[in-house]
């Protein structure tokens, strides 16, 4: 069985699925490893790496997809302006690919409709459940621990301000204040990142255990009024909300955020539309000069103005809605995710060949379209199937 290993297209995205550390794992499990050229480059890995680890390298993406029966991948199928088409059809019926894809997106609706009708099969990573067999294959953990320590450094670098307390010869320059909203992995290194760069923090979380854990980091704790009886879902996730209770987190939200500098959104619902937690007359109380980062924005985005993909001024507030902020560190973050999709991709070998067992959670929580159907049920209800 092949696997392919192609070179990322999405715009500024260093990230590559496979280390030379991973194709000798995989070639160990009768596995063969057929890369794109350059797919490592911006990792820092080189082809000569690859094949001395016994991957064999070849021209184009085109013959990645053509020859591989299993294609690994950090994003989702993009746009190829080398072939004017989208990577899902350049795939053929049975492949297996294994990706982040976030098909409950609306942005990504027609790229899994592409997928279906294609007959290939896909995982999703953000669809792993956080179950202690899986820990292993969490590429969402790992991915969300890149976003909370990157997106903090990023809008410390749009700020027009310094981040901690100044003390100069004209005197002190207060330290600013972070509010961390969704204290998952992501907000959590967010908020750690935030204390260490000086900055006042604070957190809000629907979970009580999560905005523990914020406090246990020394943030201050915004009450969202949302009963915890219908916060917390299976496994600790947040539950998705009904519209009264988004609308009772966003008034608690509210008088806060005027006195924010950066605001940092990572609150998620899996295998859902992200929730909308502030709206676009939120932004407009924030002061001048201030940021949201918005790491949740490839399943929609908390905020209702993030520009996704994009960095944009919006009512005098910059608004980060960068998709990839993983791939700006990408040795650390190629490491990490190679390594969750080898043991993913691991857990269903056998005997060199892969073997999809739907009965078991991993594989059923994750699965997006088999057989021309779209079968991720969180993608379904967005689409209104």
């Amino acid at each position: 069985m092949i696997v392919g290993i192609p070179r990322e297209i999405m715009p500024e995205e260093n990230r590559v699925s496979a280390t030379p550390e991973t194709v000798t794992k995989m070639i160990k499990d009768g596995l063969s490893v057929l890369m794109e050229k350059g797919a490592g480059v911006g990792s820092f890995y080189t082809d000569q790496m690859y094949k001395e680890a016994g991957a064999q390298i070849v021209e184009t993406a085109q013959e990645v997809f053509d020859r591989s029966q299993v294609i690994l991948k950090v994003k989702e199928p993009q746009y190829n302006t080398n072939y004017c088409k989208n990577e899902a059809d350049l795939m053929h019926k049975g492949q297996l690919l294994i990706t982040f894809i976030h098909p409950a997106s609306p942005s990504n609706h027609e790229m899994v409709k592409r997928l279906a009708k294609n007959g290939v099969t896909s995982l999703t990573l953000d669809g792993i459940p956080r179950i202690s067999r899986a820990q292993s294959m969490d590429a969402l953990t790992s991915m969300s621990t890149c976003a909370g320590y990157k997106g903090i450094l990023m809008a410390a670098n749009k700020l027009p301000k310094f981040v901690p307390s100044i003390m100069s010869a004209v005197g002190m320059i207060r330290p600013i204040n972070a509010l961390i909203i969704g204290a998952g992995v992501g907000g959590l290194q967010a908020l750690a990142t935030a204390k260490r760069l000086g900055a006042q923090t604070y957190a809000a979380d629907i979970r009580p255990d999560a905005a523990e854990q914020a406090l246990s980091l020394g943030a201050k704790i915004i009450d969202t009024l949302v009963p915890e009886e219908v916060a917390i879902g299976e496994g600790g996730y947040a539950l998705q909300l009904s519209e009264e209770y988004l609308e009772i987190e966003r008034e608690a939200l509210t008088p806060h955020l005027g006195n924010m500098d950066i605001v940092f959104l990572s609150a998620l619902i899996p295998g859902k539309v992200a929730p909308v937690l502030i709206t676009e007359e939120m932004v407009k109380t924030m002061k001048p000069g201030s940021v949201i980062v918005d790491i949740s924005i490839d399943q929609g985005g908390n905020c209702e103005i993030t520009p996704p993909g994009k960095t944009e001024v919006k009512h005098h507030v910059t608004c980060i809605g960068v998709k990839n902020i993983p791939g700006l560190l990408p040795q650390s973050a190629t490491w990490m995710f190679a390594q969750n999709v080898y043991n993913l991709l691991h857990y269903m070998c056998k005997d060199g060949e892969v073997v999809l067992d739907f009965e078991d959670e991993i594989i059923s929580s994750s699965l997006t379209t088999h057989n021309g159907e779209i079968i991720h049920e969180g993608t379904r209800e967005a689409m209104g199937l």
